[in-house]
C-alpha cells in the first residue's frame, strides 16, 4: 500500500487555497445544510490575521468560535472592497462583523488590534499523514480506494467501474453556504438534473467523501445526505480512514490537514472519472457551477 510519511508543516497561504478549520472537542453536534431563505445573520468575531490577499480580496483569519452557529476555524473572508484590507497584516489581533446570507459569505467592519485573542494551538502544530502517492493528469486510472458509505458498509471506487463517477470532499460541520454545503448543494442539483433530463445516460453516479472520520460516521453522513435529498442508488456519501481519504485527496489535488488539536484546513476539488476509471475533468474551488458538471458527466459518458 505504499510508504507512509509524517510531517509537520507550518501555516501557508495558498493563492487559490479555500480552506475552513473546526475544533473537533468543542462542537459535537449533528450538522445540516443552512436554510434556504433570504434572511442574513450577522455576527460580531475575534480572531487573529493569518495571511492577506488584495487581489482576491480575501483575508485569512484564525477566528474564535461563533456561538450558536459555528465553532474556532482557520478560513479565508472575502471582502467587498479591497480597500477594506490596507491596513491588515499577520499576526494582526482584529474584530470583525461577519454577514451570512443563504448563498454568500462576506465581512466588513474590521479594526486592528495589538494582541493575538484566539485560543487553541499556535500556526506550525499542524500534523498530516499521508500515503505516498502521484497526482493523477487527465486521463490516468484512478487507484481503488476502499471506504466505508452512509450506511456502514464497505465500498470500493472500482464498483463504480462503466458508470461516469463525480467526486467531491467536505466535512460536515462546515456550515458556510458558499463552501462545503455549496459543494453538497451542487451535487444535489446535478442528481436532480440528469435524473430529468431527456435522453441522459444511466450509468453515472456521485460520490461525496468526508474527511473528519473521527465526527462524520455513517449514521452522521446518512443524516447529512438525506438532508439533501439523495438518492442512494445514484449518490453516495462516504468516509474512511485519514490514509485512505489522503490517498484519494491527493490524487485529485485535494489538501486538508488535521492539527494536533483535531482541526482541519483544507482546499475544494471536484473531480470527473469516464466509465473506464480514468480522469476525465477536475474542478478547483467553489467557481464551478451544477450546469458544467453535469455537462461534464454527460460528455464523459460517452467515452
Amino acid at each position: 500500500m505504499g510508504r507512509f510519511l509524517l510531517f509537520i508543516s507550518g501555516l501557508a497561504w495558498v493563492g487559490l487555497m479555500t480552506s475552513c478549520q473546526k475544533s473537533a472537542d468543542k462542537d459535537t453536534s449533528t450538522a445540516a445544510p443552512p436554510s434556504v431563505g433570504t434572511s442574513q445573520q450577522v455576527f460580531q468575531v475575534t480572531g487573529l490575521v493569518v495571511a492577506v490577499n488584495p487581489l482576491r480580496k480575501q483575508v485569512e483569519i484564525k477566528h474564535e468560535a461563533i456561538p450558536g452557529y459555528m465553532p474556532a476555524m482557520t478560513m479565508p473572508f472575502e471582502v467587498k472592497q479591497s480597500a477594506e484590507l490596507g491596513n491588515l497584516r499577520p499576526g494582526l489581533a482584529v474584530t470583525f462583523r461577519l454577514n451570512v446570507r443563504p448563498t454568500e459569505v462576506w465581512i466588513d467592519q474590521i479594526h486592528g488590534g495589538n494582541s493575538p485573542a484566539t485560543n487553541g494551538p499556535p500556526p506550525g502544530s499542524e500534523v498530516r499523514v499521508v500515503r505516498d502517492v502521484q497526482p493523477l493528469e487527465l486521463g490516468d486510472a484512478l487507484p481503488e480506494c476502499h471506504l466505508i458509505d452512509e450506511s456502514g458498509r464497505p465500498i470500493s471506487t472500482a464498483q463504480f467501474k462503466g458508470q461516469v463517477l463525480a467526486i467531491t470532499f467536505l466535512f460536515t460541520r462546515c456550515p458556510l453556504p458558499n463552501f462545503c454545503p455549496l459543494m453538497a448543494n451542487h451535487f444535489a442539483e446535478v442528481q436532480k438534473k440528469l435524473l430529468a433530463m431527456r435522453n441522459a445516460p444511466t450509468n453515472w453516479h456521485l460520490l461525496t467523501i468526508s474527511f473528519d472520520p473521527e465526527f462524520d460516521k455513517p449514521e452522521v453522513l446518512k443524516a447529512y445526505a438525506q438532508a439533501y435529498h439523495y438518492n442512494p442508488d445514484r449518490w453516495t456519501f462516504a468516509t474512511g480512514t485519514l490514509t485512505d481519504i489522503t490517498a484519494i485527496g491527493d490524487q485529485l489535488g485535494l489538501t486538508f490537514w488535521h492539527d494536533q488539536m483535531g482541526s482541519i484546513s483544507h482546499n475544494l476539488r471536484t473531480a470527473v472519472i469516464d466509465p473506464k476509471g480514468r480522469l476525465a475533468k477536475v474542478f478547483q474551488g467553489n467557481d464551478w457551477t451544477s450546469d458544467e458538471l453535469t455537462a461534464e458527466m454527460v460528455k464523459a459518458a460517452g467515452k
